[in-house]
């Protein structure tokens, strides 16, 4: 038994995202039905519907950053119940029993589910994400929302947000921590609120003054501008304690270890296409890291939910309606966009 429900999908690499009907399954024991309130556009999203990153098999809904309230659930459900709100991030199911799925790093795990261009391990069809009306998840993998927070607001976090807390936790972020953000878009300003909530100092290295303004609102107490001063960078050698490297495009990498003091960690959260390049005394000298890092486990995003809404971080968004999905995609490609946009589900 299914339920048909009102969705944008991508039917062809590079064609404009079309509004049709999905099926969503019939609760299971452990699963929870969700009306969707809002999804975020991920630039990960466009770059899978436009087979950048391979090819995925069409058609197929984007969208894991999904909150919503709970209308149903299965018989064997205890963390939920009717009328919560609930979130789903990037992830509907795992293995559940390997090593890094019992550490709760179900992100690890070899047969992790995506939320979207996946395919479920019980019935093998294909996964579809958020930007749909309603989703059917297990409640081990579905969230809870702090209802303090702007629903609309929190919804990157489910990407954006633990994307970004897992390596300041991981790199041990903490009151009077050096925190460098590199870049400050979708990425970098949720990374800005997170830091300086941990008390860490936050410079931002953006390539101009355009955005100081708001990084300062939110949180920065420096601003590095590398078009206004190409020698930056060298005024701020053993400096920062971590370096969290939100862009895709290439980077002088040796530049920016220099600027870490001992023990420092340069993580990446972008994917260049070109290799990067380091010398082994700049890692050496300083027991320095230069180190990567991609989402979290469902117990470390619930984690950084409860923490921003202690702390009341949220996303900066435009909200826009879904007939706006496919102008979004190519604002978001020209980084015309502060800082996400988030899709109300009521439109579509």
């Amino acid at each position: 038994m299914t339920t048909n429900v009102a969705a944008y999908q991508a039917v062809a690499s590079g064609a404009p995202l079309e509004k049709g009907t999905i099926e969503r399954r019939d609760l299971r024991p452990d699963d929870i039905r969700i009306e969707i309130e809002f999804a975020g556009i991920c630039h990960s999203d466009i770059h899978t519907v436009r087979e950048e990153w391979g090819p995925i098999d069409f058609p197929m809904v984007p969208g894991h950053e999904i909150i919503g309230r709970v209308t149903e659930v299965g018989s064997e459900v205890s963390k939920f119940s009717v009328g919560e709100r609930a979130g789903v991030g990037c992830l509907v199911d795992s293995c559940r029993e390997c090593e890094w799925c019992l550490k709760g790093e179900e992100n690890n795990c070899p047969h992790a589910v995506g939320t979207y261009n996946g395919v479920d391990r019980f019935d093998g069809r294909p996964t579809d994400g958020g930007y749909a009306t309603e989703i059917v998840v297990s409640e081990a993998f579905a969230l809870h929302i702090p209802e303090n927070l702007d629903p609309a607001a929190t919804t990157p976090l489910l990407c954006a947000g633990i994307t970004t807390y897992s390596p300041l936790r991981t790199w041990g972020v903490t009151e009077g921590s050096k925190v460098a953000v590199v870049g400050m878009g979708g990425l970098g300003h949720v990374a800005v609120k997170l830091a300086k909530a941990m008390g860490a100092e936050v410079t931002v290295i953006s390539q101009t003054r355009s955005k100081e303004e708001d990084g300062r609102r939110f949180g920065a107490t420096d601003w590095i501008a590398r078009k206004e001063d190409p020698e930056a960078l060298k005024n701020h050698k053993g400096v920062f304690d971590v370096i969290i490297n939100t862009v895709s495009a290439h980077i002088d990498v040796q530049e920016f270890m220099a600027t870490l003091r001992p023990h420092g960690a340069m993580v990446l959260l972008g994917l260049p296409t070109e290799a990067l390049e380091v010398s082994a005394p700049l890692l050496i000298g300083g027991r320095k890291s230069l180190t990567g890092s991609n989402i979290g486990g469902i117990r470390e995003t619930q984690e950084m939910l409860d923490f921003c809404g202690e702390h009341e971080v949220t996303a900066e968004i435009e909200l826009i309606k879904a007939d706006d999905i496919n102008d979004a995609y190519d604002r978001v490609v020209g980084s015309d966009v502060r800082y996400r946009f988030v899709i109300d589900a009521k439109t579509l």
